[in-house]
């Protein structure tokens, strides 16, 4: 690897991880990068989900004020999320990843669509404090387990996923669900280098020049984020998912 490749993994991994603190989606700046040193697609994509994972365990320590209050709550779901992210990591070794790739882009676009009329849809299908406790705490667990599954799988987005269903269903200010996202994320992220290190034709040079950056900018996106009133943090994720959702359809159909 020279030293034009490190400098642009260096960059990535920066902005990659600010942009997956504040809103996810900063495997689709890393991934291409990666991509331009040479890597084929399948060592990228493993490289690269082993790379942003110290990233999202920074984002967790920049958020963990959002996280009072809401250790019972991660201690239910945690277990679901290792169980999906497995199943997603199984998915991506064992399964052809076309047809996926073209309902990817679906999923991101219709996640930054439900955050953006996440008040017109709480209308249709309830308020969270509508929901029975029963309803609620079932409806969390397929939240979690279904977006585990697409982080082991594929990632890209995941933040702006999880934010869009969690923020549907959950009374909870926009900060602390972000803070929820990450610890997510961050699992999600964790079962996938325990996975990939042992399974996958991970590029480790690559790793260590990406992780290191990617855990500044996750710190920097988190602390930025707790910043950003509601109505502007809910329009970056938006704009983020949106953007990201037309690049992966793109790419997909040609």
């Amino acid at each position: 690897m020279d030293l034009p490749h490190v400098l642009l993994l260096v960059v990535a991994g920066l902005a990659a991880g600010t942009v997956n603190a504040i809103a996810g989606g900063g495997s689709l700046i890393t991934f291409p990068s990666l991509i331009a040193t040479g890597l084929p697609s399948v060592a990228a994509n493993v490289t690269n989900s082993v790379s942003v994972f110290p990233g999202y365990v920074s984002s967790v320590v920049g958020s963990r004020a959002d996280l009072a209050g809401q250790r019972g709550r991660l201690v239910r779901v945690l277990p679901t999320c290792v169980a999906g992210s497995a199943a997603g990591c199984v998915l991506l070794l064992v399964t052809p990843e076309s047809a996926f790739e073209l309902i990817v882009p679906f999923l991101v676009l219709g996640a930054a669509a439900t955050l953006a009329f996440q008040q017109r849809l709480r209308g249709l299908v309830g308020h969270p404090r509508a929901m029975s406790e029963r309803r609620a705490a079932i409806t969390l667990q397929v939240v979690v387990f279904v977006g585990a599954v697409y982080g082991g799988y594929f990632g890209a987005a995941l933040g702006v996923m999880y934010v869009a269903s969690l923020a549907l269903i959950l009374d909870e200010p926009l900060n602390r669900i972000n803070a929820l996202k990450n610890v997510l994320s961050a699992s999600v992220g964790l079962i996938t280098v325990l996975v990939f290190a042992f399974f996958a034709p991970v590029d480790w040079a690559a790793v260590l020049v990406l992780a290191p950056a990617t855990i500044v900018g996750g710190y920097a996106g988190a602390k930025l984020a707790q910043r950003l009133p509601a109505g502007v943090l809910r329009a970056v994720i938006v704009t983020f998912g949106t953007a990201i959702g037309l690049l992966l359809l793109y790419r997909a159909l040609t």
